[in-house]
C-alpha cells in the first residue's frame, strides 16, 4: 500500500497546525495549564490537536487516534476555550485546495472539544492508529527553542507513516546541528513512509512545498560523531551519556533540544546520534513521542532500538513499556554505540 493520501493529509494537517502553534508564541498568549505529571501544556497544545484530529476524522473516520491532549479542562474553563477556538478558527492554509482536502475550518467550539477528546485509543497491535503528539517539546516551545508536531500512522503496531513540523529547525539540510533558532530560513518538514525513505521541505502557509530525500550521514570516524540529547535532565541521563561520549572517543561537545526535532536532525546527516538513556526504572516513554521520529531516522538509512538492543514496539498500548530508553545513530556504527551504551548502563 502506498499511503498517499495518508501522507497528503498528515504533511498538510501537520503544517496548518504549526501555523497556529507559531502563532500563539508569537502572541506570548501561551496559556500553560499544567498536568497530572505536572508537565506543562499551552493553548498551542490544544490549538494544534484540534486541527489535527478534526481533519483525520473528516478523512480516515474509521481510524484511532492516540492524542496526549484531552479537553476535560477546557470545558471547566470556557472562556480559555474561546481563547483557543479563536486561533483554531483563524489557523488556516493559503490554498483552498489544501483546506478542502483537511475539510475546511472547525466549526465551532463544541466540534473543538470533540476533536481534542477524539485522542483517547489506548493504542494496540491492530487496526489503524494515528499517534500525536501537537506540541512536542513544549518546555522548548515556551522558551523559542526547538519543539515539533509530531504525527505518526501505526497499522497493526507498525509505523507506517510519520511526519515531523519542526518550525525553529533551519530549512537547509547541510546547516550544522546547533541549538540556536529564530531568524529567517527555519522551519521545516520531514516525513517518511515505510519502505519509501524520507524526505525533508520547507514548512509554507499554503500548498506543499517540493521534498527532497533525506539520508544520514555516513560516519566513518565515530570519535567525529556529534551527539544530540534532550534539554531536560528529566528526560535522559546526562551523566550516562558523557561517559559513553568519552568511551567512544568524543570530544565535540552534544547539542542539546528539545523534541523529535532531533530525530528529524540526524536524519538529514546535520547530526550523528541520539541517545535518550533511562532516567529511573519506572519510566515509560509514550508512543507519541517518538513514532514518527523513529520512522523518519530508520527510512534515512539509520537504526534505532532501546538501549537493550530491540526495536521499539509500539503495540502495546500508548506507552512503549517493554523498552528502555532510545539509541539512533547510522545503521554503520549503531552496533558499537550500543555495545557501549550496554557498559556504561550495566556498570551502574
Amino acid at each position: 500500500m502506498s499511503y498517499a493520501q495518508e501522507l497528503d493529509i498528515a504533511l498538510l494537517s501537520v503544517q496548518r497546525a504549526t501555523l497556529l502553534t507559531q502563532k500563539v508564541f508569537h502572541n506570548n498568549a501561551k496559556g500553560t495549564l499544567s498536568k497530572d505529571d505536572h508537565s506543562p501544556v499551552t493553548i498551542g497544545d490544544f490549538g494544534a490537536q484540534a486541527l489535527i484530529i478534526s481533519a483525520l476524522r473528516h478523512n480516515f473516520p474509521n481510524d484511532e487516534i492516540v492524542g496526549e491532549e484531552e479537553a476535560s479542562s477546557l470545558r471547566d474553563n470556557p472562556s480559555l476555550a474561546e481563547q483557543i477556538f479563536a486561533l483554531v478558527k483563524e489557523s488556516t492554509l493559503d490554498d483552498n485546495s489544501a483546506e478542502s482536502r483537511l475539510g475546511g475550518p472547525v466549526k465551532d467550539v463544541d466540534a473543538m472539544l470533540a476533536a481534542i477528546d477524539a485522542g483517547n485509543s489506548s493504542g494496540g497491535s491492530k487496526g489503524r492508529i494515528w499517534a500525536l503528539d501537537p506540541v512536542d517539546g513544549t518546555k522548548g516551545f515556551l522558551r523559542g527553542g526547538q519543539y515539533a508536531v509530531c504525527l505518526a500512522l501505526i497499522v497493526d503496531g507498525d509505523v507506517k507513516v510519520g511526519v515531523l513540523g519542526c518550525p525553529n529547525l533551519p530549512i537547509d539540510d547541510a546547516a550544522p546541528i546547533s541549538a540556536d533558532v529564530g531568524g529567517e530560513g527555519k522551519g521545516v518538514l520531514f516525513a517518511a513512509v515505510q519502505g519509501q525513505g524520507a524526505t525533508s521541505r520547507p514548512l509554507t502557509k499554503g500548498p506543499l512545498a517540493s521534498a527532497k530525500t533525506i539520508t544520514m550521514k555516513e560516519v566513518n570516524d565515530i570519535t567525529q560523531a556529534t551527539f544530540c540529547e534532550s534539554v531536560e535532565a528529566a528526560h535522559s541521563s546526562h551523566g550516562d551519556q558523557a561517559e559513553i561520549a568519552k568511551r567512544l572517543g568524543i570530544t565535540k561537545e552534544s547539542v542539546r533540544m528539545d523534541s523529535q526535532a532531533k530525530y528529524g536532525s540526524i536524519a538529514r546527516g546535520a547530526g550523528d546520534l541520539y541517545l535518550r538513556l533511562p532516567v529511573r526504572k519506572d519510566y515509560e516513554e509514550k508512543i507519541w513521542d517518538h513514532a514518527a521520529g523513529d520512522l523518519i531516522v530508520r527510512e534515512a538509512g539509520g537504526e534505532v532500538t532501546d538501549a537493550e538492543g530491540k526495536q521499539l514496539d509500539f503495540s502495546i498500548g500508548r506507552t512503549l513499556k517493554e523498552n528502555k530508553g532510545v539509541v539512533a545513530a547510522p545503521r554503520g556504527v549503531h552496533g558499537r554505540v550500543l555495545e557501549v551504551v550496554k557498559e556504561v548502563l550495566g556498570a551502574k
